[in-house]
Formats: structure tokens, sequence, C-alpha cells
């Protein structure tokens, strides 16, 4: 297995807006002939648009795009301006009278990062996709949906640490398997078990530790019951590839993918997290769909652990690159 760039996964493009003054932007993930498409969301504060219609027992057949975007429920609105991007280049379902895209989006919450009063909106929406149209490399770091994007929260935003959004993609043969994530964890990022990025200690000499720090104190049920706490979390990200898989295996593509997630971020799939994780399938590639997944879980694991070392500082937020301590390197 070799690694490749995502750009190189046939049929797909990818286009981003930031708006590093606010904090804030989205990451367009495109594909213009249409994509079965799966998603799975463990996280227990979601923010989505249209995914029910990827269940398997629903009739939507391919996704044109799917939009992974800042500022919360707000963000959302930055579909509606790739939707209107897509039906002016007639792409979309046919209906008669225009075409209809199918667009996909999940939402993290930054509106603590940065300007609370800027979100991506559909200008953002609408640009980013004429970026994907545009195609050319993928922008790690602060770019996109990763901008607003920190880890290690868990003990204050004191503590914390700039995030961002990575890639990765590998080949088998003529099978490609890429990912594309934000990563904005409540806790820490994991490189083999290590940490590399999360919530610092006091002295600023190494990372403190979310999960045994959780474990310990359960500050999350205390703000829950105080009333106090909101939300600052979410991984979201986009699987593609060219493998030709059916709706219900996409829809396990997905799930499986979650795994990566999984091994590079603690805690996960928590009370205020957005967890997501699509996967757009493009292809005429045959392949056994545990071998697919186990590849996007790879991919998912590395694009994470690529947020946090390419990522900047921003808004005051150390980046990993800053640090006198940690795993740097990529």
């Amino acid at each position: 297995m070799e690694k490749i760039a995502i750009h190189e996964i046939p049929g797909f493009s990818f286009g981003q807006v930031q708006d590093l003054a606010g904090g804030t932007g989205c990451t367009v993930v495109l594909c213009p002939a249409g994509a079965v498409t799966g998603v799975d969301v463990r996280g227990g504060s979601p923010g989505t648009r249209d995914t029910d219609a990827l269940d398997p027992l629903c009739n939507r057949e391919v996704v044109h795009s799917v939009v992974l975007t800042g500022g919360s429920a707000f963000g959302l609105d930055a579909a509606g301006g790739v939707m209107k991007k897509l039906e002016e280049e007639g792409v979309g379902r046919d209906v008669m009278v225009t075409v209809v895209p199918n667009v996909c989006a999940a939402v993290l919450f930054d509106l603590k990062f940065g300007d609370k009063n800027a979100r991506p909106d559909q200008a953002m929406g609408y640009a980013a996709c004429e970026k994907a149209l545009e195609g050319g490399p993928f922008q790690e770091g602060n770019f996109g949906a990763g901008t607003g994007c920190t880890v290690g929260k868990i003990r204050g935003p004191q503590f914390a640490m700039k995030g961002g959004v990575g890639a990765c993609a590998f080949r088998q043969g003529d099978l490609m398997v890429g990912a594309v994530v934000a990563c904005n964890a409540m806790g820490d990022v994991l490189e083999q078990g290590e940490i590399i990025a999360g919530s610092r200690n006091e002295e600023n000499t190494g990372f403190a530790g979310s999960e045994d720090w959780l474990i310990a104190n359960g500050r999350w049920q205390k703000d829950i019951f105080s009333g106090k706490f909101v939300g600052e979390n979410t991984v979201i990200g986009c699987v593609v590839t060219n493998a030709a898989l059916n709706k219900n295996q996409a829809n396990k593509l997905a799930a499986v993918a979650q795994n990566g997630i999984a091994r590079a971020v603690r805690p996960a799939n928590a009370t205020f997290d957005g967890d997501a994780m699509f996967a757009m399938c493009h292809g005429t590639v045959p392949a056994d769909p545990d071998a697919v997944g186990s590849m996007a879980a790879r991919a998912v694991e590395e694009a994470i652990v690529r947020s946090v070392k390419l990522a900047e500082s921003l808004h005051g937020k150390p980046a990993l690159r800053d640090l006198p301590f940690g795993k740097k390197g990529i």
C-alpha cells in the first residue's frame, strides 16, 4: 500500500474558504457525477444536514457534495451556497424545471474562537464550491473547516491548542481510499498511542491527559447538571474512494472509518461531540468492503494527526509546531 495525495482519487475535488480574522471556514468535497454515500453519526450533539436520505431504506441514490463547516448550526447555511453554485453548473437531480444538487453537511462548534459573529454562510459555501470546481491540491492546517478548530479544551480554554483540517489517502493496486477530517476535539490527539496535542499541563511542559482527567473528575457531568457548559467539540470528516460499493456498504464504510477517530482522539464520541463521518464512493474498482474500511480507518487516523501537525497558532491558541515539547514532523 502506497500513500498518495487525496486529489489523485478520480471523480473528486476539494475546495476550502476560510476567514482567519473571524476564525472559521468551510470545506467542500465535490463529486459532480454523484457518489454513493453513507454516513455514521456517533457524537451526542450532532449538527447535520440531509443525512436521513442516506439511510439505505431511502431512495437517495447519489450525493454530489459533502460540506464540512464551522459555525455550529449557523454554518449549515454554507450548504445552500454549494447548492446554488452546483445548480448554476447543471449538477444535480434533473426535476425537469431545474436540477437539485444533493448536498449533505456536518458542522463543528467554533463560536468561541475568533469572532462569534463570523459564521460560514451561503457566500462562503458558494466560493468554496467554486474552488472545488477549479480543482487543485488539498491544503491542510488552518484552512476550511479547520480554521476554528482547537483541541484539548476539557480542562478549560487556557490549556487548549490549535487544531485544524487534515487529509490522507492510500492506494492498493487500483483501489484508492482517502479521508478529509476537521479535528475540533475536546480532548487529546494521539499518534501511535502517544499524545501529540491536547490539554497542556499548568507548567506548559507536557500534556495533562484528557481522558484520565475526565475519568477522575467527571467535569462534564457536573456541568450538564449546572447548565453552565456549552460544547466546543466535534470531529467531522469524509472518506472518498473509487471502490464500487452499494449504499449499505457505504454506510458500513462510514461506520468503520470512525475507528480512525477512536484511534487518534481520546475521549471520542462524547455527550457534547458532534462526531460524524461520511463515505463517498465513486468508481468501478471491485473491492472487499472490509479492506476498504481498513484503509479508510487508517486514512482518518493519519488525517487527524496531520491536522494538528500542520496547524498554525492563531487567536492565542498555540500550535504543536510552536510548543517546546511534543512530537512534530510529518
